[in-house]
């Protein structure tokens, strides 16, 4: 029996008396909160802990800076009490939280299921986690370590366990910084407006072939000329620790907010290219093009027969094949939202005329103050239809051949690629000349605002479009040259890098060799340059960085939860110094969560050490969760949990 010595607890409680003699059972009054409480030790520990389930209330007084000190003393008291069993697992472990569960001597996959999904729901984690590649890991490895594993303590895991993951992480990053002299790289700033927080929240990350690492998370107070101010310090000590000559140029898709700190920095870095994000260009154009004369009327009509039929619904027992006010996971919704109604409009076009017939809608004109004339009239002439139909067809070739491009993988050039095919195949319906002299002119004038000139450069340089008349194009030639003009500021440069550019059009040398033209659309393009341009090394060196950067965020977003990040608290209550650790090695952790996939099917659960069941343990460990620990009973059996 341990010393009553070794509970902490009593000492911040007033003892009144006790019932029974030996029972443990005391009259006892909170010196925190004054509240009055029968019981033993484990209520007392509830009260100042914040269990539940035992009959107490919480502490009210105890704020989290102490409950987290008193749970330091926990831990350090079931640490000394552990040492004093001989090395087996005292099943009285499972008095910390009053909760019936199985005997843990023999149990089954439905049983630790139970256990695993109470801990969840007690603790009120994100269910999320339950397909997480870590998640899976650790359990695999705590069942295979056997009952005597314990989990490090609080304090370990958020100091010298978090120093060490981190330590690992900046090894892996090292062998990728090593790459980025040749083949540069790309910062990628993902951000927007947190509403709760009433603030500014960017992530930074760098991407080159080696691959994407996180660098740092930060918050701007003010989105304003102070938060750009701001902002543009922050990225020039990144620009700075990444290397300037490394940095080829910024991808930034910063929400709603008008947070642009380029001309900050362009004019300390001239040579560092501020692109926005590929993805987010190709919404803008596609949304400008619905502005056009001969699109935005059909639009707006198209808005107000949904409006109509989204009010006749609502008053009628009526119902279509397709929800009109259901929102589209399709990329035609995201990327042409209004041109996207009008394909709804159009599959509906026979269901909408029906209507009209019936005695439910000719009540519903007569119950309602709008005059709905005008739409009755529209959805039963063929004018709309036909101009509507014309709409889509100038759209469709932009968005089928966009979702070909892989936007977040896709090569330096493609979009280029991808706005020339989509205009051959307009062209190729038969449109009027006017409809289409608007769109290419608004194309050209826009172009340069939402696209990176890079583009154009990587456009020229991919041996996969060699010949695709670039010279010709007036939009590609422009962006070439603004490019040599950031990236060579000495004349002399940009005449040698220009009669290189010759010499690979005119396939001399080793660039007109059997191999080097078999091999334009075969070979990864900078494996081309790699292998066949080393006698034009100027113009190797550039074609390399250029077509080894990424255009759009969209990978980076995958890491970043739209309804929040489920750790925040966690990294909230951290100091600064720790905070930034803990974000770094989470966001690092979850961009090499598809590669630990891999590698968790080739790890052997019997050769794994404590030593990385610690590091495998996450954060949100509680007492709960020990009796998981404790359930998975056989050491060498590897327990797959069902998902919740």
């Amino acid at each position: 029996m341990p010393s009553e010595s070794d509970k902490w607890g009593w000492k911040h409680v007033s003892v009144f008396g006790g019932f029974d003699k030996g029972s443990g059972t005391k009259r006892w009054k909170c010196n925190h909160c004054n509240l009055r409480y029968n019981g033993s030790y484990s209520r007392v520990r509830a009260h100042l802990l914040g269990f539940p389930g035992v009959g107490v209330k919480s502490c009210p007084a105890i704020d989290r800076s102490l409950r987290e000190a008193f749970q330091i003393l926990e831990e350090e008291r079931i640490a000394r009490k552990k040492k004093r069993v001989s090395g087996t697992v005292n099943v009285k472990h499972g008095k910390r939280i009053r909760t019936s569960r199985p005997n843990l001597t023999c149990v089954t996959k439905e049983d630790v299921d139970d256990i695993l999904a109470r801990f969840f729901f007690a603790d009120g984690l994100n269910t999320n986690i339950i397909n997480s590649t870590y998640f899976h890991e650790m359990i695999k490895a705590v069942a295979a370590f056997g009952p005597s594993y314990e989990p490090p303590s609080m304090h370990e895991l958020s100091v010298q366990f978090l120093r060490k993951e981190k330590e690992r992480i900046e090894k892996s990053v090292a062998l990728v910084r090593e790459s980025w002299p040749h083949t540069g790289c790309t910062l990628l700033c993902v951000g927007r407006l947190d509403n709760m927080l009433g603030c500014f929240q960017v992530n930074i990350f760098v991407s080159s072939p080696r691959g994407l690492s996180f660098l740092k998370a930060m918050t701007v107070e003010n989105v304003d000329a102070a938060g750009n101010s701001a902002l543009s310090g922050i990225l020039r000590n990144i620009v700075a620790e990444v290397g300037p000559t490394n940095v080829v140029q910024i991808v930034s898709h910063l929400g709603n907010a008008n947070t642009y700190p380029e001309c900050h920095l362009l004019s300390e870095f001239p040579h560092i290219f501020w692109s926005h994000c590929s993805s987010y260009s190709v919404h803008i154009l596609m949304e400008e093009i619905a502005q056009l004369d001969w699109a935005r009327p059909v639009i707006l009509c198209a808005k107000e027969i949904e409006k109509c039929i989204i009010s006749f619904q609502s008053f009628s027992s009526c119902v279509f094949t397709q929800n009109l006010k259901e929102c589209s996971d399709s990329l035609f919704s995201k990327i042409a939202p209004s041109s996207f109604t009008i394909q709804k409009i159009l599959e509906l076009k026979h269901e909408f005329q029906e209507v009209f017939a019936r005695e439910e809608w000719k009540q519903w004109k007569l119950s309602i103050p709008e005059d709905v004339g005008s739409v009755e009239g529209t959805i039963l002439g063929d004018d709309f239809w036909n101009r509507a139909h014309m709409v889509l067809q100038i759209c469709e070739p932009f968005i089928r051949l966009f979702a070909s491009l892989n936007i977040d993988k896709c090569v330096m050039g493609d979009v280029h690629e991808w706005r020339v095919q989509a205009i051959d195949a307009v062209k190729s319906m038969g449109i009027g000349s006017g409809v289409l002299n608007q769109l290419e002119e608004l194309i050209e004038n826009r172009w340069d605002m939402l696209f990176s000139p890079l583009h154009s450069a990587a456009y020229i340089l991919n041996p996969r479009y060699f010949g695709r008349g670039q010279t010709r194009d007036k939009i590609v030639m422009r962006g070439w040259k603004t490019t040599l003009e950031r990236y060579e500021c000495e004349s002399a440069g940009r005449l040698v890098l220009r009669e290189q550019l010759s010499s690979y059009w005119h396939l001399e040398g080793s660039l007109g060799e059997e191999d080097a033209v078999d091999c334009r659309d075969k070979m990864d393009p900078v494996s081309w340059w790699e292998n066949f341009g080393f006698e034009i090394p100027q113009l190797q060196t550039l074609a390399i960085k250029v077509l080894s950067q990424v255009s759009s965020v969209v990978m980076c977003e995958e890491i970043w939860p739209d309804k929040g990040n489920p750790c925040q608290e966690t990294a909230s209550g951290l100091e600064a110094e720790r905070r930034d650790d803990f974000l770094y090695v989470q966001n690092n952790l979850r961009l090499q969560a598809n590669e630990l996939m891999v590698m968790v099917h080739m790890i052997s659960a019997s050769v794994l050490k404590i030593e990385k069941l610690d590091q495998l343990c996450c954060v949100a460990v509680t007492n709960s969760f020990m009796c998981i620990f404790a359930a998975t009973g056989e050491g060498d059996r590897a327990f797959v949990p069902t998902s919740i």
